[in-house]
């Protein structure tokens, strides 16, 4: 009976470790893009830190560990999906082909939904 009760906190951290890099993923991507598509390096350079921090900013705000600004748990699923999105549509405007922003997309919202799903 202890095995089960130790394996759900060391799941619930690997599900949050996965996400976590998830997140990590999308930060790079949508500053990558900024930075891939204005040239630089003025604009280039501006609108990547400009992307990069308004991604930290809605990171740090809804979907950290111990968010700013709390809300249930429709409104941060919300908040990640549009996260995921952006990836996605930074990924697609990066010319990656098609089928590796759609796999990064569904992996990424499904351990949300998981990682949510746990916390509540």
């Amino acid at each position: 009976m202890s095995e089960t009760t130790a394996s759900g906190p060391a799941r619930a951290q690997i599900l949050q470790l996965l996400r976590s890099l998830c997140h990590l993923i999308a930060l790079i991507v949508i500053t990558w893009w900024a930075l891939a598509e204005w040239s630089l390096p003025w604009p280039g350079l501006l609108a990547g830190a400009g992307f990069f921090t308004l991604t930290v900013l809605i990171w740090a705000l809804f979907l950290s560990p111990r968010p700013v600004l709390r809300t249930d748990r429709f409104g941060q699923a919300f908040i990640e999906l549009l996260l995921i999105a952006g990836t996605v549509g930074a990924m697609l405007g990066l010319g990656l082909a098609w089928p590796i922003p759609v796999v990064f997309g569904v992996v990424a919202a499904a351990l949300g939904f998981v990682a949510g799903a746990q916390r509540a």
